[in-house]
């Protein structure tokens, strides 16, 4: 498979015509920004699906459902992000090459197994991208795009509520 081309790069940084207000030059800003986070939000997803598939021990039944249901929120996230660029005129960029090449997240353990360790890695994956997300809250709103800043205040709620179900495992007394 040939790599991308300087022209496919052109093409996807293009801005399509929209009658949505907000000036061109402040859109794409804003597309560049949320194509930044999309790649996280694709690589914490996946990161989801690991932990899902490969978590063992005593807890596995419960940390294998609470790792998809985080999942199935943070796909939400995924489409939410990616419609939003698409509503200002952009293209939105989620491949997994894109979002592997792009994505701000340590890269996952894939050699681990219990259940704490996974909690471990998952909390960090979220705080990690809950960081980004209220980083692109400020940047939105310095970017005059209240719209952009609220969805990813909604976003940051969700990483929040999610980062403490998955902590709890991990909190109790010793």
């Amino acid at each position: 498979m040939p790599k991308s081309s300087h022209t496919d790069i052109a093409e996807a940084n293009r801005m399509y015509e929209t009658e949505n207000d907000l000036p061109e030059k402040r859109r794409e800003k804003l597309n560049a920004l949320m194509n930044l986070r999309l790649a996280s939000a694709v690589d914490l997803q996946t990161q989801l699906k690991q932990a899902h598939w490969n978590v063992k021990g005593p807890s596995f039944i419960g940390l294998h459902e609470l790792f998809d249901q985080v999942d199935e929120a943070v796909e939400n996230y995924v489409d939410m992000i990616a419609e939003r660029i698409v509503q200002l005129g952009g293209i939105a960029e989620g491949t997994a090459r894109v979002a592997a090449a792009r994505s701000r997240l340590r890269e996952y353990p894939l050699t681990i197994a219990g259940g704490l360790d996974h909690v471990a890695a998952v909390a960090h994956a979220l705080g990690s991208f809950g960081h980004e997300a209220r980083e692109t809250i400020n940047e939105a709103t310095m970017l005059d795009d209240a719209d952009t800043a609220d969805l990813f205040t909604e976003v940051s709620r969700g990483i929040d509520k999610w980062l403490w179900f998955v902590e709890a495992h991990n909190q109790a007394p010793k």
